[in-house]
């Protein structure tokens, strides 16, 4: 169940996601970044989706640390997927102030200075994704030593990819490619949790080993 959290978790955040860009009034993908449908009347849908599927994946963590452990990727795997709901929940706690003319009447632009909140809101998307790059490596590791070539293969360009684009950011596309980058992040981690539930070498061995002493 802790490892089916990591399969629906993705889907879930980008279905909700979806929904809110072609309903919300007034938000454009090619300028608003995600995080502002935060905000508005609305913005309690797009502040449960960080929170629940921030939720699911520190659950999916849990899940990877009693099948993984203490094998590869076993210690640091899930303590940076931890990491990464962690980032999701703070995003859905501290909620960014509005920019960009997003709610509909207020100013267009950036604030000049922003509330204690939208700086800890700020801090949430490096946290997430950083966290999750360093996992993707992590587990490059794993699956060479597996010998599983076209997951490590996976593995490191999902983790270059997100190094891309958060190290060369455009100031005039930002905001699509956070959104690229929230795709390639939540397809990984659905696609490593399914990966495990399929039977990846050595984890059901352990689930037998762990019902048999339970």
């Amino acid at each position: 169940m802790l490892l089916a959290c990591g399969v629906v978790a993705g889907p879930l955040f980008i279905v909700v996601a979806l929904l809110q860009v072609l309903t919300r009034d007034g938000f454009d993908l090619s300028r608003h970044p995600l995080s502002l449908l935060s905000l508005g009347d609305l913005g309690w849908v797009q502040i449960s989706n960080f929170v629940v599927s921030g939720l699911l994946s520190v659950a999916f963590a849990v899940g990877l640390r009693r099948v993984l452990h203490p094998g590869r990727a076993g210690t640091w795997g899930p303590l940076l997927v931890g990491a990464y709901g962690v980032g999701l929940i703070m995003g859905g706690v501290f909620v960014a102030d509005p920019a960009l003319g997003f709610p509909p009447g207020t100013p267009q632009g950036v604030p000049d200075q922003l509330s204690w909140h939208a700086v800890l809101h700020a801090i949430a998307p490096p946290m997430a994704f950083l966290s999750l790059i360093v996992a993707c490596f992590v587990f490059v590791r794993r699956f060479g030593v597996l010998r599983q070539r076209g997951w490590a293969a996976y593995c490191a360009a999902t983790g270059v990819a997100l190094l891309g684009i958060m190290a060369w950011p455009n100031e005039d596309t930002v905001s699509v490619q956070l959104a690229i980058a929230v795709v390639l992040a939540w397809a990984w981690v659905s696609a490593i949790a399914a990966r495990l539930l399929t039977g990846l070498p050595g984890v059901r061995a352990s689930i037998i080993r762990r019902s048999g002493s339970d």
